[in-house]
């Protein structure tokens, strides 16, 4: 193989590399945010949880303090 042709494999081969690490960031920022939208998802839920009667409440076997303390919770918890 000359010279030329090794160059360009090493720049198609650090391309690639590059490429690789690349996707595997942006993968892993995705999960990121999937798990933080979730999370929000999931404050969302639980404030929704006080908007509800007392009657509601009771159908889905929560109390009023059941509900203000699932609402107090840290969304990341």
């Amino acid at each position: 193989m000359g010279t030329i042709e090794t160059i360009r494999s090493d720049i198609r081969d650090r391309r690639a590399e590059r490429d690789g690490d690349l996707l595997s960031v942006l993968r892993r920022l995705g999960a990121v945010f999937a798990r933080l939208e979730d999370r929000i998802e999931k404050r969302r839920s639980r404030q929704a949880l006080l908007e509800l009667s007392d009657y509601q409440l009771k159908d889905i076997g929560l109390s009023r303090a059941d509900a203000f303390n699932e609402a107090r919770r840290r969304f990341w918890d």
